[in-house]
């Protein structure tokens, strides 16, 4: 599931903060005049030529603020580290709390990574609650459009937010800390439960476990799709843009059943389509435009207290990203292309949240490749629904299948990698992003074919159930979670517990 509800504002969060920029509509904050570094509110978020971050300045030019040191504000800065990492030089703002350092990023990031239940509606809550409320490292305003920011690009959408609030508060040493300690406590654990649940020789009851959690996943999967389709609905406004969203709703679920691996080309096509129509429109998408000015210059702003990457920083990115790259590369040469193509769809292809990972692997991880059957791919979204982090992670498990350990981790590698590389090359250009017609209308046409799509999954997992006895957990898996709107863990668990009762009682197993 792409994204959970973003998070309300609380009263109070109009407190300058470290890492916040003073965003529209609102007074200047307290300058920092501390030398040689940049500073002061964000004004248009225009992002220089060079890759500098924007300049403070507003409509009408440079803000001019009694007693700052403009000249300090202006020169470039000389003391950036080599890594972006923000300063320790930065005069303090009264009643704030100080700019955190690596240990505690790592400490906050692991603990959300290791009680992450839930999915990203948690995972976004676990965020806030941790730099808005608890640490006031960011400001409300700015964490809410970071979330909207990210759930505009392709991928985990939640990975991403904790990647890019990192990247805020220590640049990219942050955003690797910060996203590895979010991602490796339940990856490690989704590999060694996918070691027990796929081995052959498994115990009846680990089998009855994964055959019970299995058969709700159906049911979880139209959940998800449930949950996701009243705000989907809602932004298509005027009687032409609701019928053309039931048109993409349609078509993501005929793709879902029907398409296969070429899911990927109904969503694109989705977007596309709504593109066009919005282009051709009598406004050509002017008033889409007109919407989304004075958006920029938020989310995707630089971290805090940073000035124009020097000349060794852009050194640092680019090794990062030649060694992100040379990873697939390196798993296409040791043969595992077609696993590698699988695990990229789902990290760099995928929009509209976690869910949309199980059409998109299905085809790939039971039809062509044979990798595992229909019962061990069931048994490997639950066990992304059951584990802490995000369920992104499911992708390990087929790369277990496909090629042991080394499968699981070139899989988590590939599927992750292009979060990393979209924050760490694309965080300062994030909020511009929502502002181009183009994106926007992409997006709105994209979105509900993926809803559609995750609803659509349900079919092919209902009929995937080899074992009569599984309609009982399945049904009930139904009735849980869209009749009384109960929690997906708790499901998931309570229908392994049935199946654990099935396989004492000595029925047949998948």
């Amino acid at each position: 599931m792409r994204d959970g509800e973003r998070p309300g504002k609380p009263s109070g969060s109009d407190d300058p903060v470290p890492g916040a920029e003073n965003t529209r509509g609102r007074e200047p904050g307290p300058v920092r005049p501390a030398a040689g570094r940049t500073g002061g509110p964000a004004g248009t978020g225009a992002t220089p030529a060079d890759g500098s971050p924007p300049s403070p300045t507003g409509p009408a030019g440079p803000l001019s603020v009694p007693g700052a040191d403009t000249t300090a504000r202006d020169a470039p800065p000389d003391d950036t580290p080599a890594d972006g990492a923000p300063a320790d030089d930065r005069a303090p703002v009264a009643d704030a709390p100080p700019p955190p350092g690596l240990t505690a990023i790592a400490r906050e990031w692991g603990r959300i990574g290791l009680l992450g239940f839930g999915g990203p509606p948690a995972h976004i809550s676990m965020l806030r609650e941790a730099c808005v409320e608890r640490r006031r490292w960011v400001d409300a305003e700015r964490f809410e459009d970071g979330v909207a920011s990210t759930n505009l690009l392709p991928g985990p959408a939640s990975t991403q937010l904790a990647i890019l609030t990192a990247w805020w508060l220590r640049g990219t040493p942050g955003a690797l800390v910060g996203g590895l300690c979010f991602i490796v406590p339940g990856l490690a654990l989704i590999i060694a439960l996918a070691a027990l649940f796929l081995a052959g020789d498994a115990p009846d009851p680990i089998r009855g476990a994964a055959a019970g959690a299995g058969a709700a996943v159906a049911a979880v999967a139209a959940h998800a799709a449930w949950q996701l389709m009243p705000d989907s609905r809602r932004r298509a406004v005027g009687r032409a843009a609701r019928a053309r969203w039931y048109g993409y709703l349609a078509a993501g679920v005929a793709g879902a059943i029907l398409a296969g691996p070429w899911l990927v080309l109904v969503l694109v096509a989705a977007g596309l389509v709504e593109t066009a129509v919005r282009r051709a429109g009598p406004t050509g998408g002017a008033a889409d435009a007109a919407r989304t000015v004075g958006t920029a210059g938020t989310a995707g702003s630089a971290p805090a207290g940073h000035g124009a990457p020097g000349t060794r920083r852009a050194r640092t990115d680019r090794r990062l990203w030649l060694l992100l790259a040379a990873l697939p590369a390196t798993a296409l040469a040791a043969g595992l292309s077609a696993l590698t193509w699988t695990a990229y769809k789902v990290g760099a292809l995928s929009y509209g949240g976690g869910f949309v990972i199980i059409p998109l692997m299905h085809d790939d991880a039971v039809g062509r490749h044979g990798w595992m059957d229909d019962p061990e791919f069931l048994n490997a979204v639950a066990l992304g629904q059951i584990t802490p982090g995000p369920v992104v992670q499911t992708v390990s498990v087929v790369g277990w299948a496909a090629g042991g350990v080394i499968g699981a981790l070139v899989a988590a590698v590939v599927a992750f990698g292009p979060s990393f590389l979209l924050v760490l090359w694309g965080g300062r250009s994030l909020d511009r992003l929502r502002g181009i017609p183009a994106v926007r209308g992409f997006f709105h046409g994209a979105g509900p074919a993926v809803v559609g799509a995750i609803a659509g999954s349900a079919v092919p997992l209902a009929l995937a159930l080899s074992e009569p006895w599984q309609a009982v957990p399945a049904l009930l898996a139904a009735g849980w979670l869209i009749g009384l709107r109960r929690g997906v863990v708790g499901t998931l668990l309570g229908a392994g517990a049935l199946g654990v009762v099935a396989a004492l009682a000595g029925l047949p197993l998948p």
